[in-house]
């Protein structure tokens, strides 16, 4: 995780930063503007909602911050590194070592128990130390002492959630992405989902949590709203 201790804000590079960021998509004969030279800065340790209508960019913009795709134009640093101009496998080395996702699905793989689904990341890294370890304290984090050796079929929506951030956290990432975490969820778990990741903002790491609910959103520090590919306003 970047070390943010020792630093004063004024020296710490903004953990993600894009200027003038586009994506254009070809449809046929068609051409599809998904983002339209879109600026944002989001700092270390920040908590940030995105909001905005079906079809505003959001999933875009998630896919393209977690390295999952590539700009047409602009720039984008992650940590400070500039994102735009690597390759595909440098792209996924750097989502490894500083990106955990969670999902509105939770995307658990329903034949592995809680424990073998959170280890799941580290055995993809080949990461050194106790794997087995690293996963019973990261499910340990979120509540699930007791649960580890369940399949997901034998666990509840607000627990299967739990796994998928202990998934999320074991790599120890500096920054969360959060797809509609709580989409799934009733009020009552969401609202324990939430205070589990403010906490974990509290702890220092950075959180973009994609959202409909501003309910949910409230809970962030500031809120960035896009339109037609574009921010159209900064809560902050």
């Amino acid at each position: 995780m970047i070390d943010m201790g020792s630093h004063t804000a004024e020296f710490t590079p903004p953990i993600i930063q894009t200027e003038d960021l586009t994506r254009v998509y070809q449809r046929g004969h068609s051409e599809v503007h998904a983002l339209r030279g879109l600026s944002i800065t989001i700092k270390a340790g920040e908590f940030v909602a995105l909001m905005g209508a079906s079809g505003s960019g959001k999933s875009t913009l998630l896919h393209l911050i977690g390295c999952l795709d590539t700009p047409t134009s602009g720039k984008y640093r992650l940590a400070g590194r500039e994102v735009s101009t690597l390759t595909k496998n440098e792209r996924a080395h750097l989502r490894n070592q500083l990106i955990g996702f969670i999902f509105q699905n939770f995307n658990l793989l329903p034949r592995f128990s809680a424990l073998e689904n959170v280890s799941l990341p580290l055995q993809y890294r080949r990461a050194p130390g106790d794997v087995r370890r690293k996963a019973e304290q990261a499910l340990e984090h979120v509540g699930l002492t007791q649960r580890i050796h369940h399949l997901p079929s034998e666990l509840s929506g607000g627990e299967s959630q739990r796994v998928a951030i202990a998934r999320a956290l074991v790599a120890d990432p500096a920054l969360i992405l959060a797809d509609e975490p709580t989409g799934n969820l009733d009020s009552a778990t969401g609202k324990d989902i939430m205070r589990l990741l403010t906490g974990l903002c509290q702890e220092g790491r950075t959180i973009l949590l994609v959202t409909h609910d501003t309910q949910i959103s409230a809970h962030a520090q500031r809120t960035l709203y896009m339109r037609d590919g574009q921010i159209v306003t900064d809560g902050g």
